[in-house]
């Protein structure tokens, strides 16, 4: 049986259906590919979450495509404020509670505004972290908008 992670428990909670991925964690290799390729899905499939710090809104989270680059001045905008940066990496795991490769935009230290790629719409699942290395979720993108209360906004 799989340890189950705050993403996991939030979702049982809220009686949202998923399914999750165990991998063997690489520590030299994080990348979406490595992951892809260990739980037996395209690349394409995997959705990576991003943290940012904003000028006016002190942390938003991102969620895209792992191959995608996230578009700085659209989140910024969509989000209220100026301009946005990354959260440094040192900073994750008190700001969210996660570490890098890890974090889950279910079940942070706290709720913060999020916002998922709209093409995530186009998908019946999309394959986000379920909040610890080695563990993926599978879940519908409007069952993650739910859980998170997020928006869909064009990021990239």
């Amino acid at each position: 049986m799989l340890a189950k992670t705050n993403a996991v428990r939030i979702l049982d909670t809220m009686k949202i259906s998923y399914t999750l991925r165990e991998y063997e964690v690489s520590e030299n290799d994080v990348s979406a590919e490595y992951v892809a390729e260990k739980i037996g899905v395209e690349p394409e499939k995997l959705y990576k979450t991003l943290v940012l710090k904003g000028n006016a809104v002190p942390f938003i989270v991102a969620v895209i495509p792992s191959s995608a680059q996230l578009d700085l001045k659209k989140i910024a905008k969509v989000s209220g404020n100026k301009h946005c940066e990354m959260l440094l990496m040192k900073d994750l795991l008190s700001v969210t509670g996660y570490i890098r490769g890890g974090c889950s935009p279910i079940g942070m230290k706290k709720q913060f505004p999020t916002y998922i790629e709209e093409l995530a719409q186009t998908e019946e699942q999309i394959i986000i972290s379920a909040g610890k290395r080695g563990l993926q979720l599978v879940i519908a993108p409007e069952d993650l908008q739910k859980a998170v209360q997020a928006e869909f906004a064009d990021l990239i």
